[in-house]
């Protein structure tokens, strides 16, 4: 049995958002930090694929301005390349396009919505703002809506809006507040997409992260987590075992469960059984040009079915050629894949909004079934946070989308991580 030669304070497992950010905080207060990736690239989730020249991600991707992630990457000194899209999308009733209205004149000319409804719309719009989330309280986002929204038309927007911008389908779980904070993000111009996909943001991270001292190890499998006494062992499926005083785990609740010995008697073992993975069917388009003019509609909204639409390349850089990256969704939530109809599905609706697309086809990737998000903080869990410490085990952290006190998506995996890091370095300020 071989062991490491070099000694460090702290290993991060998992090489994505998370574990990358962690790390760079951990090394920037002057631990020794090792970062063990079980890929052979780095990027977890964030990963580009490059297909015909362009760059796909994992599905759909972006990134929020104005909250937790945008800090932290500014507190890390990354600068994030890209563009805000416009305010340009459309909606999908009964098989049918409609603008969706993005000013008073739009919404005056709308089919979509009644007289009264667009009366209604129009005072929504303009107490949005104002808002208060965090007064909301423990709400679902359909209680909320039912309650604030006499319009049903209206609802199925928001409904529709916020499946998309946080992969939850389910406004019944989904909390109000979170939910409508994520809203006034969305329509006061905060979505952002990066340039050559999210790639490029781990490639920066990485950077970072080697520039401060990080030990960056891919392609090593660990197999089992133990813990006993004031250190942690970490095994490696290589036979090598690695000790260290911190670990912070990156993985989803279910594969730190797998790793952490004896984890069915910590708090580990409760995140797991009451995680609710959210689940989607992606299919990611390369054409050589879009067949139906205005190129700048980038986003399609159904409201009567899971579905979304994404033209990220409307306004940032994701070929070397000027092709044009297109990404659907459907929302799967908890429910099964049926990997052959979702597949057909998407391409009907690209069908709708782009007759004419199948001859202009260059590649694709299509993800059956992928999770999006580990898990989400649902009504029934307001107020009790997964991690970032596991009080059973010291020593051992936890970070990803599923940790988020509040947080959705990148931000909750960028938040969780930097909790993460600074209560180690807390830990390790108070021995000193």
């Amino acid at each position: 049995m071989k062991s490491f030669e070099k000694t460090y304070d702290v290993a991060v497992i998992g090489g994505g958002l998370s574990g990358l950010t962690a790390s760079i905080y951990l090394a920037k207060a002057g631990l020794t930090v090792i970062l063990v990736e079980k890929m052979n690239q780095l990027g977890g989730r964030a990963m580009t694929v490059k297909k015909k020249g362009a760059s796909l991600n994992l599905g759909v991707h972006a990134f929020y301005l104005d909250g937790e992630g945008e800090a932290v990457m500014k507190e890390l000194g990354v600068e994030l390349k890209g563009n805000h899209p416009p305010a340009s999308a459309i909606a999908v009733w009964n098989n049918k396009i409609y603008p969706m209205p993005a000013g008073p004149l739009k919404l005056i000319s709308s089919k979509l919505f009644s007289v009264p409804g667009k009366l209604e719309l129009a005072r929504f719009m303009m107490k949005l703002g104002r808002i208060d989330t965090k007064s909301i309280g423990q709400v679902s986002l359909r209680e909320w809506a039912e309650q604030e929204i006499r319009e049903p038309m209206i609802r199925n927007v928001v409904y529709s809006i916020c499946r998309s911008n946080s992969l939850v389908p389910h406004p019944e779980l989904q909390p109000a507040g979170s939910a409508i904070r994520q809203l006034q993000r969305t329509f006061s111009g905060k979505a952002f997409y990066l340039d050559n996909g999210w790639a490029a943001l781990v490639n920066d991270l990485e950077e970072k992260a080697r520039s401060v001292g990080v030990t960056v190890l891919t392609g090593h499998l660990i197999s089992e987590i133990t813990h006993g006494g004031t250190s942690l062992q970490l095994r490696f499926k290589n036979d090598e075992v690695l000790e260290v005083s911190s670990v912070i785990v990156t993985g989803s609740p279910k594969e730190t469960c797998k790793l952490v010995k004896d984890a069915d008697q910590t708090q580990l073992a409760r995140w797991e059984s009451q995680a609710r993975p959210m689940k989607a069917a992606c299919l990611d388009l390369v054409l050589r040009r879009l067949p139906k003019p205005n190129p700048f509609i980038i986003a399609g909204f159904w409201l009567d079915q899971p579905i979304f639409y994404n033209n990220p390349t409307s306004v940032s850089k994701m070929s070397e050629d000027g092709s044009v990256v297109i990404h659907l969704i459907k929302h799967l939530g908890e429910n099964p894949s049926h990997p052959k109809e979702d597949e057909r599905q998407l391409e009907q609706a690209m069908d709708l909004l782009q007759p004419g697309w199948r001859s202009e086809e260059l590649g694709r990737q299509f993800l059956p079934n992928m999770t999006v998000v580990h898990d989400f903080c649902s009504v029934d869990k307001y107020g009790s946070f997964s991690g970032p410490s596991v009080p059973e085990i010291r020593g051992l952290y936890v970070a990803g989308d599923w940790a988020g006190h509040g947080e959705l998506l990148v931000d909750a995996a960028l938040a969780s991580a930097k909790r993460a890091a600074q209560s180690i370095i807390s830990q390790y300020a108070s021995r000193q």
